[in-house]
Formats: structure tokens, sequence, C-alpha cells
């Protein structure tokens, strides 16, 4: 007679959070009951080991899924090591108290030696079939067990009956009655669905009848008008059991790893780089991780969830969308990671804390790392295909990844204003380049190669054989700071600030010609300094305009002009910033501004050049004017007086 039976109080605390708050969806009921399958039948192998009677004839290990729409029943059953009603009441009755668990601590008290896949917790992720049915049946006898089998059954109201019953062979069955609003989950396509999502790679076949109704045909093939129709049913297995991540890399071909990158990424070309490896030791975890040839379409979504790689345990699917497992900056990467050392019933909380995950992430990180800086070495043709690719998201673990902040400068490449459009230089071998007589590794942020190499600021650099790198990624004015040094070499804007390229003997023999420079221009500069007192900090005289004009710097520490645009169009407020407007000492419209001065301190000519010299800086910064109008009649109005001086010639 079945005798009824209260659940104790933590398990009923348990009852209410996983049906209300643990699993935000609720299909993840299949992949704990299979899951409990499999391990069920891993623990009857290990004791088949010891004791073949075990078996009782039944060696074929096998999970089957069984659907009864008439009594809206889902049954999944097993032939594993099944429970004795003692054992049913402390893996089911008691939370936290799992056979498995409780089955390895005897095993380490008896120092016998248990693979680290077999680690695991059977008994909270039960629970979860309480998400979907009203009631849930569990029938299990024990391998090797004399004595009858076990029911047990439960409404999830606090109360659950426990009686003998029979069963012909060892395992166990868990009915569940499912509610009305949850019948879907007896139809074959959504079975076959949530199997191929999280139990593909379960190692023990899953399986299912599959009714089919075939119609009486001729023999030409066509249906026969009210001919009889054929029912058949054959038991299909659900899973493909193909565990590639598990297998040894000798036995894995190169077609195997493309089509299970293929399968996992739904990428029509196969991965640029295949990363196989096992760690043992403080955390014991498979990973097989694929780079990509090319950045996927919405890699650059903010919204999108999947980060990457999807995170295993025993084989078990548990989330492709771990921000625990993966810094953003390798978000590009797909594959899986396959842990033993995380609880199958892992919740995203539980995620978030985990040590495991942590030590696991840092392994991840240093791998893929330590792989791209080998191909850099050896293949630099090969890498540069990669960085083209992901250069920009690399970039981004410069701010985020402080522990592998030198790892990261190595990886970087740029093109520099030595090397040719699309083609790139290591900082490694810029500095080799560097003459003795240069200091620092001087850099230009611009939006494309082009706007950098017709930077004014780059004469001074080019007339003295200074490299410059460029800089040409919105990140880059992000992460220049996060580099700081590199080599004991500082990183230095050569847009900002002031510049002196002089060595010491050079200084002295132009330090006559600067003060002269400075007091002829003493009070233009002054004048000019007034007239735009409104849109710049200053007028000075420039160190590093040797062509040009004019050009606009920034304080040293200032933001600089590809930040403020990249804020601007990101519509973020932007503090109004007043840059410096240098000019070009050795340039004859100095010569032609300072004599009109001289003539007139207060000559209306002076505002309108003044004005004229701030937005044609202002173009070859690439800044919008700020009254294109009135720029467009400027240049008409001296454009018409230049044409009346020519023809009164």
């Amino acid at each position: 007679m079945a005798k009824k039976r209260q659940f104790k109080t933590e398990v009923q605390r348990l009852l209410d959070l996983v049906i209300h708050s643990l699993y935000s969806n609720k299909e993840i009921f299949l992949r704990e009951l299979l899951s409990n399958a499999s391990d069920a039948i891993d623990r009857a192998r290990f004791e088949a080991l010891q004791d073949e009677s075990i078996l009782e004839n039944d060696p074929e290990w096998k999970i089957k899924i069984t659907t009864d729409n008439d009594a809206h029943t889902l049954t999944i059953s097993d032939n594993g090591i099944g429970m004795t009603a003692d054992e049913v009441e402390k893996n089911i009755g008691t939370v936290a108290n799992s056979g498995t668990k409780r089955f390895l601590e005897q095993l380490q008290e008896s120092k016998e030696k248990l693979p680290p896949e077999l680690i695991g917790q059977f008994g909270v992720g039960f629970y979860s079939a309480f998400m979907v049915a009203d009631k849930v049946t569990v029938i299990t006898r024990r391998a090797g067990d004399v004595a009858s089998a076990v029911r047990w059954e439960s409404t999830g109201d606090g109360y659950y009956t426990l009686e003998g019953c029979e069963r012909e062979k060892r395992g166990t069955d868990v009915i569940l009655h499912l509610r009305d609003e949850h019948l879907e989950y007896l139809e074959e396509w959504m079975i076959r669905k949530i199997v191929k999502k999280y139990s593909d790679f379960v190692e023990h076949p899953i399986c299912m009848d599959i009714r089919r109704e075939e119609v009486e045909r001729d023999e030409e093939g066509k249906e026969i008008e009210g001919g009889e129709k054929k029912v058949s049913i054959t038991e299909e297995t659900l899973n493909s059991r193909k565990a590639i991540w598990l297998r040894p890399k000798a036995e894995i071909s190169e077609e195997n790893y493309h089509d299970f990158y293929k399968h996992i990424s739904h990428d029509f070309e196969k991965p640029f780089e295949v990363i196989h490896w096992n760690v043992e030791g403080q955390v014991e975890f498979k990973a097989l991780v694929f780079i990509p040839q090319r950045p996927a379409l919405d890699l650059f979504m903010p919204e999108t969830k999947n980060r990457g790689l999807q995170l295993y345990v025993h084989r078990v699917f548990i989330t492709d969308n771990c921000e625990e497992l993966l810094p953003s900056y390798l978000r590009f990467l797909r594959g899986v990671v396959d842990s033993s050392d995380l609880p199958l019933n892992v919740s995203r909380e539980m995620l978030q804390e985990a040590k495991a995950l942590k030590i696991i992430r840092k392994n991840i990180s240093k791998k893929v790392l330590d792989v791209l800086a080998e191909i850099k070495e050896k293949k630099i043709e090969r890498y540069t295909a990669f960085w083209q690719a992901f250069g920009k998201i690399l970039k981004e673990g410069l701010h985020l990844d402080f522990e592998n902040r030198e790892r990261l400068q190595e990886l970087l490449l740029f093109e520099t204003s030595n090397t040719d459009a699309g083609k790139f230089s290591s900082l490694a071998e810029y500095v080799q380049r560097m003459p003795e007589t240069q200091k620092d590794i001087y850099y230009l942020t611009a939006e494309d190669r082009r706007a950098a190499e017709n930077s004014p600021q780059l004469e001074a650099f080019r007339s003295k054989g200074y490299e410059v790198v460029f800089m040409l990624d919105p990140i880059d004015e992000w992460i220049v700071n996060d580099i700081g040094t590199y080599k004991d070499k500082k990183l230095t804007c050569i847009s900002k600030g002031d510049v002196d390229l002089d060595s010491e003997e050079e200084k002295k023999t132009k330090e006559e010609a600067r003060k002269q420079a400075a007091a002829e221009n003493k009070d233009l500069l002054a004048c000019l300094s007034d007239i735009l007192k409104d849109k710049v900090k200053e007028v000075r005289l420039s160190k590093r305009l040797t062509e040009s004009a004019c050009c606009l710097v920034s304080d040293e520490y200032s933001m600089g002009v590809q930040m403020e645009k990249i804020l601007k169009a990101m519509q973020q407020d932007v503090p109004a910033t007043k840059r410096i407007l240098e000019l070009n000492p050795t340039h004859p419209l100095l010569a032609v501004l300072r004599q009109l001065h001289a003539q007139d301190s207060q000559h209306p000519k002076l505002t309108e050049y003044a004005t004229l010299l701030y937005e044609q800086a202002l173009l070859m910064a690439q800044l919008p004017l700020e009254d294109p109008l009135a720029f467009a009649k400027r240049i008409s109005a001296l454009m018409t007086e230049e044409g009346k001086n020519l023809s009164s010639k």
C-alpha cells in the first residue's frame, strides 16, 4: 500500500524555486531528465566493471523517450543503475543529497579512481519536471537488487507517495503527466528539437518510437484513391552522440573538425583556425574552439545574445550565452567547452560565482592569444588576414584585460607612414626601425589612411625621417591610453601638445631664428588670438609645420579630434573644446598677415583672414565648419578681390 509522506521543508522551497524562478526556459526539464538518465547509465557501467551480473542480460545502454497522447504522459526511461526505496528518499526527498555526489564521496573514501566525466549531481534538476507536469511518477529498480521495484509519485503539493511495484529490469522510468498548456512536449518535432539542442552529444543513444502513416500506392508510385493506410513504427536514435571534443585529436580529421564547426556556427566556410586541447589540474575541462574566417553579421549588434562558446557539463548542453566563459573581446570565437567541475543544475547566478568558470575563462584567453601569437610569428600573411577581420574587436582587450595586456600589445598591427596602403607593421617592428635619435613612438589618429597622409601635423616628422603609426580604427583613441608605453617607448600623439623634434645641437643652431620669429610675430599672434578667442585656446607658432600654413592641435591631455567625432556620432554630450591654432612661421602667408597688421592693427581684413585660417584648419582636421555658407562667401569674396587685382595690373 502506498504511504503518503511529506517533503522536507527545504525540498518544498526548492520546488517553488525551480517551478517559478530557476529556469526561464521550461523546455530545460527534458535536458535535466536526460542528463540524469545518462548519469545513471554511467554509474551502472562503472559498477559493471567489477560485477558483470549487474548487466542482467541487458548490456545495450539506452535512454528511451515514450509519448502517450491519450494519457498526456511523457516518459523518460533508462537501463542505468536504478534506485532502492531508501535511495529514492535520499535522492529525491532531500536536497543536495544526490546519488552521484554521494557515490563519488564513497569512492574517494575508498581511494578508488573515477574519471572526472562522471562528476555530476542527481536530484535538483529532477524537480524541473514540475514546471510542465502536474504529477510526476518514478518507477525504478536498483541493478542487482532482488527486491521489488519502487514507485514514487507526487503532484508537487508538498507530499509524495512511495510503494513497491514491478519492473522487469534494472533502470528508471520518469513519467510526466503534462499540464494541458504544455502538451506540445508530446510532439515529435518538439522532442527532436530539444534533444538536438541540449543533448545531441550525450554518449548514450536517446531513442524514440516514430510512427509513420503510409498510403497505398500503385506500381508507378501514385496514391491509390481509397487505398489502405499502413502504419509503421520504427525506433530512431535522436542524438548524434558525436562528442568530437572528447575524442583524441589523432582520431579526428580536418573534415571532421570543419563539419562540426559548420554545425555549431551555421557558417558555410571552414574555420580560420581550430584549437583543441584538454586541461587537467586545478580545473579539468576540454575545449574545442574555432576562429572563423570573418565576423558574423550580428557580431557588432549589442542585442546579440550568443557569446560564441557553448558550455557543456558532462556532454550536456548548458548554455550558449555564458558571458563569464569568454571575455567580450574574444566573442567572435565559436566552439564548445565541456567542464567536469560544474554541476549540471547550474543556474545563471551560479555561473557568475563559479570559481571553476573563472579559471576556465583565464585558460581559454591565454590559449587563444598564444595560438594567435604563434600564427603571427610563423605566418604573418595569414595573421594579417585574421587581423583585418577581427583586429578591431581584439583591441578591446587592451582596455578590458589587464592581465593579458602585454600579450595583446604584441598582436597589434598598424599601418604607418612607411608602409604601403593595406600593409601592416607590429609595434616591435616599428621600434626596430626607429632611428637612434628618436625617443618616442609617434602616432596619429585619423578616419582613414588618406586623411592621415594628408595631415599637416605629419610634415615635420617626414622631414626628420621619423615613421608615424596611423591609428585608423575608432577604438584606437580609447586603447592608446591603455598601452601607454611599449618597451619603454612612450606613445606620443603628433596632433597633441607641443612637439620638438630637434636634437640639442639643432636647438642651438635654430634658437636665434626662433627667438627672432617669436619677436616678429608677437603682436600679430596676440591680435589673432583675440580675434579667435571664442574659437581657439590660443594662436601660436608651430614646430611641426613645414609646408602647410596652419593646423589645429589639442592639448596633450585633452580630447582628440577623432574621439570628439566618435562621441558626437554616438549622440553623446561633448564638452566644448578649444584647440590651439598653430601657424607655420616660414609660410609666406604669415608675412602677409604681419605686414597687414603693421599697417593697421584694426584692419577688417585681419578678422576675415584669421577666420579663414581657422576654417581651413577645421577642414584639414576633417571637422565640420560652424557656418559653411559664410565660409563659401568669404572664399568667393577673396577670389573676386584677387580677380580685380589681377585685372588692374
